[in-house]
């Protein structure tokens, strides 16, 4: 649905601690397939250790 927007809202994502960084990288490069332009993490310490 937001792909299909002229004026795209931004997406954030917000993984927990125990979501895996594949998991969260093959949702947003779904979404890029699908054509969301404006995506990103939020919360994602747990992938900075």
């Amino acid at each position: 649905e937001v792909a299909t927007q002229a004026d795209q809202p931004e997406v954030h994502l917000r993984p927990n601690a125990v979501v895996p960084y594949k998991s969260v990288a093959a949702v947003m490069a779904s979404a890029q397939r699908l054509g969301v332009t404006k995506i990103g993490m939020v919360g994602n310490e747990q992938f900075m250790k």
